[in-house]
């Protein structure tokens, strides 16, 4: 994930820990020699359009909106297609009532048309409210771009996995080896849940939580898993 910040203090730029809460109660619970979380690539403002999400401190999302609107000027000053000026006037009025584009309803044949162009709003902006903890707003941004994590739990590492919103589990599984892709047999899958509720993952097996999934279960966020693969 590329998370891109605007105008946001004492945050390096580079790889950065997702500090899901999260995975620390669950490593709370479940003994592993390491603890380790999802990552986002943090780039600056140079990078705002080819960012997955923008942090942006709340009083300065007028600052992209304006990016935005001023593009569009220049667009609209041009010889176009009746169907891309239509699109532009549209989302001119839309940014000038401090509507995203990303928050704007698009029509298949808009998105395409959209997707010609670099416009700073047409990705979740996630706003920095004043005095706001920057890890949590991290967390939200990494919702919000579409991505959600999978633990693997226990022996040499408590891990939380990147995938996209909607992946299946023989995907999920490729992010961790290729070999666990290739040779999928189930997914053993506890709800994050459940692993609370019931105090671990022993205990989750015991009060049989457990469920074994095929290779086209959708991954829900935080699902605990083990993989089953033939080597």
């Amino acid at each position: 994930m590329k998370l891109a910040i605007y105008q946001v203090a004492n945050v390096s730029l580079g790889k950065h820990n997702i500090k899901d809460p999260r995975l620390d109660a669950a490593d709370k619970l479940v003994e592993a020699k390491k603890k380790i979380y999802a990552q986002a690539d943090i780039v600056g403002s140079e990078d705002l359009k080819e960012a997955d999400a923008i942090l942006v401190p709340e009083e300065l999302k007028g600052d992209l909106v304006l990016m935005d609107l001023e593009f569009l000027e220049l667009r609209l000053g041009r010889e176009q297609s009746p169907e891309e000026k239509k699109l532009f006037e549209r989302l001119f009025s839309a940014l000038e009532a401090e509507k995203l584009i990303c928050e704007t309803e698009l029509n298949d044949e808009e998105k395409a048309l959209l997707a010609s162009y670099q416009f700073v709003t047409n990705r979740p902006v996630v706003t920095l409210a004043q005095g706001e903890d920057v890890e949590s707003a991290i967390v939200r941004a990494y919702d919000q771009a579409g991505y959600i994590s999978f633990l693997t739990l226990g022996g040499k590492e408590n891990r939380a996995w990147t995938i996209r919103k909607g992946c299946i589990a023989v995907d999920a599984a490729g992010t961790i080896h290729t070999d666990m892709q290739k040779g999928f047999i189930r997914a053993e899958i506890i709800s994050y849940n459940d692993l609370i509720e019931c105090g671990g993952e022993v205990q989750a097996k015991r009060a049989n939580k457990v469920r074994l999934e095929i290779k086209t279960y959708v991954m829900q966020d935080y699902d605990v898993v083990n993989f089953r693969f033939n080597r």
